[in-house]
This record gives structure tokens, sequence and C-alpha cells, in this order.
């Protein structure tokens, strides 16, 4: 997909598909003194006396430069922020084009107070052209789309600064969605450790690679643990972004099981497919880490993958198994598919080796989480109140949406077991907290963490806002946005 600047007026731009967008507090075309005007007014006054309930398309003459012009209506879509809906409306725009066939769009952005939204249509164009269609027959056509966007020249600096920046962004995440829609049978820890190579080559990032000998001699045994089922030895990666100017070191811990049948716990048969993208928070860590080394923010960022398969065979751990994690804690497996706490005892752990200041685990882990807040919003708690506010900070401004959830102390009575330190599941109720509160007791001593549970809205079965049915690559704009804000934020 091409996207580029232009500085024509939106009315003069030969295109198939000209796109207006309508806002009561916001004008983001300028129209004025052509045909077109009058025709955008039109559609505005039969929106607001609800003549119209969607968007509105249609041919032109003949004689102007747009073909044809798609108009679109903030008032029509009330669900989301101007920021989300611009998006939506991008990427609908593009599957309009699609389906008649069109070649190029042009989106008007041509006033004065439309340059900050430059990167969010890119955001939309972007995130809204992808598809994964590597095992199909028929391709789909969207990312040969052209796209223009219709700016002010004397913006032009800012419009390139988010113009460039949404690009690198959004095609990290478009990058971690493929990783995650691809097949378990495809993606394994290996798989995952080479993706993570390339990405280190790439980008320029340090990288170091844990197999399953290195981890056994280090006692990384979480890892082990849940890996012993599977014919796919677990890995841990590690990659290194470094600032001459930083004065902090923030870790980002990415739960990365490729494939999570519950082992000998086994899951219902419903939906276990889904659990191809049980590595979604080990996929967003890697490309967050491109992104990171492309932007360059002054903080250095630490990016840990503990990447497992989690399968019943005849050596799979078993319910009641008891190990002893890397920081000498000993625990129980009362539930094989409470697993990826499991992991991230030990990515917590290399957190802390790495002397990281502030650290971020993203995780899919709890069905309760998704009980609690539903498939659209992320479970975020923690040890450090300014971290979580900076999660949901950063996430509201991406459009990642994070609610606070606690971690009562009394709740740690739910992980006690008469045989071990810890339990690793906390009971039939609370979940998402004792999930958390296992957590805490990995977190490295003095250093401020939070917990990311993106169970929710790791993936989609219907399209949703600008995102076709998949994988969403959640968590990756939040995790980039606080590495870019962190010294705003501490």
């Amino acid at each position: 997909m091409k996207i580029q600047l232009t500085y024509d007026r939106p009315a003069h731009i030969h295109t198939d598909l000209l796109v207006v967008i309508l806002d009561e507090n916001t004008t983001f075309h300028d129209l004025s003194g052509s045909p077109l005007g009058e025709t955008v007014r039109r559609i505005e006054r039969d929106i607001k006396e609800k003549k119209l309930k969607s968007s509105y398309f249609t041919a032109l003459d003949s004689k102007l430069a747009p073909k044809h012009l798609l108009v679109h209506s903030t008032s029509l879509n009330r669900s989301y922020n101007v920021w989300e809906t611009l998006k939506t409306f991008v990427a609908n725009s593009l599957r309009v084009a699609r389906d008649h066939g069109f070649g190029n769009i042009a989106i008007a952005l041509n006033t004065n107070d439309a340059a900050p939204f430059v990167g969010k249509a890119v955001e939309g164009a972007i995130l809204g052209g992808y598809t994964f269609d590597r095992y199909k027959q028929e391709k789909s056509k969207v990312d040969k789309i052209q796209i223009q966007i219709a700016v002010l020249e004397d913006h032009e600096e800012s419009n390139r600064r988010n113009l460039n920046r949404y690009t690198i962004v959004s095609n990290a995440i478009n990058d971690a969605r493929t990783l995650i829609n691809e097949p378990g049978g495809v993606v394994n820890p290996e798989y995952m450790a080479e993706t993570a190579r390339k990405v280190a080559k790439e980008a320029g990032l340090d990288i170091k690679v844990w197999d399953e000998k290195h981890l056994k001699k280090e006692g990384y045994n979480g890892l082990i643990q849940v890996g012993r089922g599977s014919a796919s030895p677990p890995r841990m990666i590690r990659l290194s972004y470094r600032s001459k100017k930083a004065k902090h070191h923030l870790a980002f811990v990415g739960k990365g099981v490729t494939f999570d049948t519950g082992g000998i716990s086994i899951k219902p048969a419903d939906k276990m497919w889904e659990m191809k993208g049980d590595m979604s928070g080990g996929a967003a860590v890697i490309y967050a880490m491109k992104a990171i080394a492309k932007l360059r923010p002054e903080v250095n960022v630490t990016g840990i993958i503990p990447t497992a398969e989690n399968s019943p065979d005849a050596n799979a751990q078993r319910p009641g198994d008891i190990f002893f994690a890397r920081n000498g804690k000993s625990i129980m497996v009362d539930n094989t598919d409470a697993e990826g706490r499991l992991i991230l005892t030990d990515g917590l752990y290399l957190a802390g080796e790495s002397k990281a200041t502030h650290i971020l685990d993203i995780a899919t882990l709890t069905g309760a989480v998704v009980r609690a807040l539903g498939d659209s919003i992320a479970g975020v708690m923690g040890n450090n109140p300014e971290l979580i506010q900076a999660v949901i900070h950063s996430g509201r401004n991406q459009g990642e949406s994070y609610w606070e959830l606690p971690l009562p102390e009394e709740y740690k009575e739910l992980l006690k077991t008469p045989c071990a330190d810890l339990n690793n599941i906390g009971g039939p109720v609370a979940g998402a907290l004792t999930a958390g509160l296992f957590l805490q007791e990995f977190v490295p001593p003095g250093a401020a963490w939070a917990h990311l549970d993106i169970a929710g809205p790791f993936i989609k079965e219907k399209d949703w806002k600008y995102y076709e049915a998949g994988a969403i690559g959640f968590g990756l704009k939040t995790l980039v946005d606080v590495a870019e804000r962190f010294n705003e934020y501490f």
C-alpha cells in the first residue's frame, strides 16, 4: 500500500474516490469555492435532519477531478472517540474502493486543525488494509490501493512526522497480526526465536536466545515445566534497545505460549483453535521492539519473550507436580492450564537480571478477565499507580482500552497450598486478580510493575472498528507509546 501526502485542494485531486469526513467540532476538509462544497453541505444537512442513516456514496460529474465521493459523519457513529472513528472511516473507505475496483482514494484533511489526525488516518489505512490471506486462493487487493492524504503545506513537517511514525507502528502491528494468525503447527518456540532474530538483524537490536539446555542449567524451570509435553522445546528470547540519553530502563515481558491445549488439564474443544494466539503478548513485544528501534525513544528498553508449547503427552507436567521457580519459590501445579503465569515467572526474573527499573508484562492470561471486562477491554494491575496510569493513558491515546483491577492482599490466601509456597491457581472466583497476585510474587524487588491481561481483545471473531476478523496485535501500540512518553510519565 502506497500512502503519500498531497498539497492539492481536495476538489482538485484526480482520484477514483474522494473521502470527506464530517464532525461537529472539527473541520477535516476545505471544499469552499468548489461545486463539491454545496454537495457536501447538502449531505451534512440531510444527516443532521436524520434523512441519512449511514455514510453517503455517489458518483460525481465527469467534469470534476474526483470521480466519486464518499461522505462519513461521526454523528452516525457514537461508539468511539473521533480518532477511533476517523480510523474506522478510513478503513471502511478502503473497503468501498476495493468493492468498486478503485485503484486510488484521497482523504480530505486539508484544514488548519487536521494535522494531529494525519497519523490516525495513516493508521486506519494500514491496519484497515490488512488481511491474512496466505492460505487462500483468492488474494485481497486492498493493499494495492494508492492513498493520498490532502494536507496543508504549512504543516508539512508535522504531517510528515506523523505519517512516518504511524507507518512504522502500524506495519509492526500487522507483522504481529500475521505471526499470531499463523497456525500453531507453523509457529513454535523456535519459530518465535527465529522471528526475533530476523527482527533484531533488521532493526539493529541486540538479541540473546536461551535454548532448553541453557534454560535447565540456569534454573528457568517454569519454561521447562510447561514445555515438557511438547515436541518443540521452549525458548527464552531477549531483545535489547539502548539509548545514550536514557535515565531509566523499561522491560516488556510477553507471554509466548505458541499453542495452549491446556496440557493434562485439557481445554474444551470449542474454539481451542484460538489458542494459536496464546503468544499474542510475545508477538506484541517482538514487534514493539522493532518499532522502538526505529523511533529511538530516550529510554532503555528490553523485550523478553518466554515461549513454550503447552501439550499433553507422557512427559507433560501433571496436576500436583511441584517445582522451584528461578527466584527460589516453590509452586504446586494445581491446573496445567494455568501455564502462562509459570513461564512469566522466568521472564520477570530475567527482567530483574537485566536491571529493569520498570516492567510491563503482557499476556493472554485469564478467562476471568474476559468475564469481567468483555472482549474489547484489557485489564491492568500492578504495584505502581504511576505505571498503571501510564498504561491507561497511552492506551487511550492509541485506541486501546484498559481498566484497572485491584490486587487485594487478603486474596493471597487463595494461593496457599500445604505442599508448596504457592498454588498456581486461586480457586473459582477472582481468577484475574489471583493471577496478578501470583505474578507479583516474582516481580524483582524494587521494580515498578504492571500486568496487562489482554485475553479479551487479542482476537476478534468478526470485523471490529478498523480491524478485520482475526488477530488484533492488541497492546503493541500501548507499549510503544509508553516507551515514547516514558520521560513525560516519570
